[in-house]
């Protein structure tokens, strides 16, 4: 039997292991790019596949025009109805001017009066702001029999309040908090709009007692968060003198409580809520969130939307099979939510079926994940707290996502942005106070600078501040 030649055998060989180097180099670069894709997927994240907020999106993409509509006009659209703005009452119009002609502009001949048709336009102004300046003496007095000196008493308001009355007070607090106003742009406008400078030192003073005048309401307010039925909590960062603390935000149905913490964990809401809240919490899916959940027992309904976010990110990666996985639950959750906007035209027991069935499709897409990272990662998370998504089908009065809670702690977000936060725990104090009462201010339709005036006013004279509740 021939047998191969020793070259030939050693070429083998050669080529052998040349091939298998450069099938292992095959191997690590297809690795590599398996890596880079999914890291270049998590870069690509934004605020429509990730919790991240939409100021994070830096370039936002166009979307996709119709190419049959035509572009829309700028103001007004065909269709819909115009909108004027009402005329103020006759009582509260100081002067009425009427113009009137005595002949025609053209012809110089007589004229008579279409008694339905005129033009009236109501122009509004203001003037420099009146300043009231009172001026309290206490004369001091000797007693021989004594030998002491005596003056007397300055009456309350005076005493508490000092040089800025009530009003102002209130004023300052209005541009400070709901305006975002910096203490060098509330110094400005006091100095050239109202006609009085006042220290920062003195602005300081002023918002501390400001937030003494709102303690009773806010802590009125917080003794009632246990006992809501439900509540929607978020929490965003806070600067508080270059330290990272964390704002919270606490939402029920009439008012809107907010707490600046150092901590971003479970043992705020162990601090706020206690362990025996029974109520129903609306959230995102944070681990303080989950531990308070497994700690305490509370139902919980975990946010939709930051769900829907994070199937979304699913059809972004570069595996087929999270693809897949991504847009069958996108299905699913979009059966779910058709259903619920078809609740005022289904019958009430039609509905409940219909959304339990839809509920349970989403949930058995989401068990069926593919032997993939992020496929098995949110399949674990289906198989934890799957139902916790869906409370809101079986109790009443329970949203589907957390928009309330992010709604509210938008303005929080923006007041961060231009304020650079807090530098102490009286600023804290000031603007959980003052925070909590715009927040509910706006729920109930009432006027911030009305509340804060009756407020402070009480304040001044030892008095009781209302209620928030209304």
């Amino acid at each position: 039997m021939d047998t191969a030649p020793p070259t030939f055998c050693a070429n083998c060989e050669r080529l052998q292991a040349s091939w298998n180097t450069l099938q292992a180099d095959n191997d690590d670069l297809r690795h590599q790019v398996a890596q880079l894709r999914l890291q270049l997927a998590a870069a690509r994240k934004n605020s429509s596949t990730s919790s991240k907020p939409p100021s994070s999106d830096i370039v936002k993409p166009k979307r996709a025009a119709s190419e049959d509509a035509p572009p829309r006009k700028i103001g007004g659209q065909p269709g819909h109805p115009k909108h004027e703005r009402q005329l103020f009452p006759p009582e509260l119009v100081d002067h009425s001017h009427v113009h009137t002609l005595d002949a025609c502009p053209d012809c110089t001949g007589p004229l008579r009066p279409n008694a339905h048709f005129a033009r009236i336009v109501q122009q509004i102004d203001i003037h420099k702001p009146p300043l009231t300046i009172e001026q309290h003496t206490c004369p001091e007095y000797w007693c021989d029999r004594c030998q002491r000196c005596y003056k007397a008493p300055m009456p309350t308001p005076m005493d508490k309040g000092g040089l800025a009355g009530p009003q102002l007070t209130a004023l300052i607090a209005f541009l400070k908090g709901v305006c975002h106003a910096s203490f060098s742009t509330v110094r400005l406008f006091l100095r050239d709009v109202v006609g009085v400078t006042i220290s920062r030192s003195q602005l300081s003073n002023i918002l501390d007692k400001v937030s003494q005048a709102l303690d009773g309401p806010y802590e009125e307010l917080l003794q009632l968060l246990p006992n809501e039925a439900v509540l929607n909590v978020d929490e965003t960062g806070h600067k508080d003198n270059g330290q990272r603390w964390w704002t919270w935000c606490l939402r029920a149905e009439l008012y809107t409580v907010f707490h600046i913490d150092p901590r971003r964990s479970a043992d705020v809401l162990l601090d706020v809520l206690g362990d025996e809240f029974c109520g129903v919490l609306g959230c995102d899916y944070f681990s303080a969130y989950r531990r308070y959940m497994r700690v305490c027992g509370v139902t919980v309904q975990f946010c939709l939307a930051h769900l829907i976010r994070d199937v979304k990110f699913l059809t972004t990666l570069p595996d087929a099979r999270d693809r897949l996985y991504g847009e069958q639950l996108r299905a699913a959750l979009k059966a779910l939510f058709a259903v619920c906007h078809q609740r005022e035209t289904l019958a009430e027991d039609v509905f409940h079926s219909r959304l339990q069935a839809a509920r349970d499709t989403v949930l058995r897409v989401g068990l069926a994940a593919p032997e993939t990272q992020h496929g098995q990662n949110l399949a674990k998370r289906f198989r934890q707290h799957g139902a916790s998504y869906f409370t809101f089908v079986t109790t009443p009065d329970v949203e589907p996502t957390n928009n309330l809670a992010e709604q509210a702690i938008r303005f929080v977000v923006i007041d961060r942005h231009i304020t650079q936060g807090t530098r102490g725990e009286k600023g804290r104090r000031f603007c959980e106070r003052l925070w909590t009462v715009i927040a509910t201010c706006v729920s109930q339709g009432q006027s911030v600078y009305a509340f804060l005036c009756a407020a402070v006013g009480q304040w001044f004279v030892d008095g009781n501040a209302p209620s928030l509740l209304k």
